[in-house]
């Protein structure tokens, strides 16, 4: 899985704006469950909302049959609530989508959003903002 590392592709970092944006404007709870994204922001997409009792094999299972389910994923993003500091759902979910893309073959980047911004855990690479906005 590649790592995103400053500077972001202009493309990428458009595409991650947009799963910013879409999750901020969206998501209007203070409290949610963590949702796991596999596809392409603002593009065919398929959702899973987190359960604590996964085990590490089951979400490997699970991100392996969500990669599966699209053509050329390219991206498998996790849009929670709170800061952008690494948290332990980011790291329960990263080590079986590492573990699922490479069984698959496949080179999906993984960053978490938050309604301000999205965080690369492995790289530490990302962007925030006070208040995103949609631009004209």
């Amino acid at each position: 899985m590649p790592l995103l590392v400053d500077p972001v592709a202009a493309d990428d970092r458009r595409l991650l704006r947009t799963a910013v944006l879409h999750h901020a404007t969206t998501e209007r709870r203070r409290r949610f469950p963590p949702v796991l994204h596999v596809g392409i922001p603002a593009g065919a997409t398929v959702t899973l909302v987190d359960e604590r009792d996964w085990d590490h094999g089951l979400r490997t299972e699970i991100v392996g049959a969500l990669l599966r389910s699209l053509d050329d994923p390219a991206w498998v993003w996790l849009t929670r609530a709170g800061p952008l500091a690494t948290q332990d759902v980011d790291m329960s979910w990263l080590g079986p989508t590492i573990a699922a893309a490479s069984e698959r073959g496949t080179d999906p980047s993984f960053v978490v959003v938050t309604r301000h911004g999205w965080r690369d855990p492995r790289s530490g690479a990302g962007q925030d903002w006070r208040r995103i906005r949609r631009r004209r």
